[in-house]
Parts: structure tokens; sequence; C-alpha cells
């Protein structure tokens, strides 16, 4: 069994740069690790996204039940996706028993201006440039962000490093490598027969 953390936060708050750069330091490590980047997903899930209610939710219902084979199958995984409704991050939760959340805070005038310089390997660029329009679903403008009530991690990305920010997730990666450890214990002292 392997582990998985999401990591939310609004458009433009590094979920990204943070998945990535752990990423590379687990495989510094000898940790192989997947990152499920929702917005790589997507342009295969839903090639010309809505962003509707109907299709978000399955679309991140899909992205839990990947997360949930992944570490079914012994591989760790990191979540790099919004997901605005608590719900979402709720389901992962419960399908994965070795399960955390990062909740990235910042304000939204830093996440603009974030959006606003991004390269092009990242998220859709001009998120935040239609939000407010008519139809517009962009999280934390036209419909709420639900931030997470019981995260494991929360890291304030405009006040805290980005060398930080690694490290508290790789201190968060132990706990979890623990908690599957002592799954897997307890999972094979389970009888035979009862």
């Amino acid at each position: 069994m392997g582990w998985a953390i999401w990591i939310t936060g609004l458009p433009g708050s590094g979920k990204t740069t943070l998945a990535r750069a752990v990423a590379l330091a687990l495989a510094a490590r000898g940790i192989p690790v997947k990152v499920l980047e929702l917005d790589q997903i997507r342009k295969v899930v839903t090639p010309r996204p809505a962003y509707t209610d109907a299709e978000r939710e399955i679309v991140y219902r899909a992205l839990a039940y990947m997360a949930k084979l992944l570490t079914e199958a012994g591989v760790p995984v990191l979540i790099d996706a919004t997901a605005h409704r608590r719900a979402w991050r709720q389901l992962a939760r419960g399908l994965i028993p070795a399960f955390a959340e990062v909740q990235l805070l910042c304000p939204i005038e830093v996440c603009r201006a974030r959006e606003q310089g991004r390269r092009s390997q990242y998220a859709p660029p001009g998120i935040y440039a239609r939000g407010g329009e008519p139809g517009a679903t962009v999280p934390g403008v036209d419909v709420p962000y639900e931030v997470s009530l019981q995260a494991e991690l929360i890291l304030n990305t405009d006040e805290c490093d980005h060398w930080t920010q690694v490290q508290e997730v790789l201190y968060l990666v132990r706990r979890l490598a623990r908690r599957v450890v002592f799954h897997e214990v307890r999972m094979e002292r389970r009888p035979l027969c009862e």
C-alpha cells in the first residue's frame, strides 16, 4: 500500500511548484512518487473543459479513484488539484487509508499576480482574467473555495519560503510512510480463519 497527499489551494497558490519540488526531493532519496496534476489529466478526460459543476464532479471523483488505485498498488501519490469543494478531498480521504491534505493559503491578490506570470507548462493561463464574467466558475472569485477543516499541514505560501514548504511536506511524507507500515503489519496479523 502507498500513501497519498492532496495539495490543495487557490489557483496560483503554489500547488504545482510544491508538488514537483517534493517529487524531485523524494526521487533524490530513492523514493519514486507519482504526481497527479489535474490540469494534465483534464486534457485527456475533458479536452475542452467547461468547468461546470457536473464536469468537475466527474473529474475530481476520477482523480480520487486514480489515487486510490495507485496507492493500492504501492505507489506513493502527490495530488496537485484545487478541488474547491471539501467533499472531493473527503472522498479521497475515505478511499485511501494513508491520506493527508496539505492546505496552501495565499491571498487572492498574490495568486492573481503569480497566475499572470505563469509559464505555459502550468495550468491554463488567464484563469483569473475570466473571473467575474457571466457564467465564470473561478474558485475563490465566482465559486467559493472551501478551506480544509482537517488538513494535516497548512502552509501560508506568501510568507513561508519554498525550501521550508518542501521540508514540511517531506516530514509529512515520513509520518504517512510510518502509517503505511503500521497498516501493513496490522493486516498481516489478522487471523486466517475466524
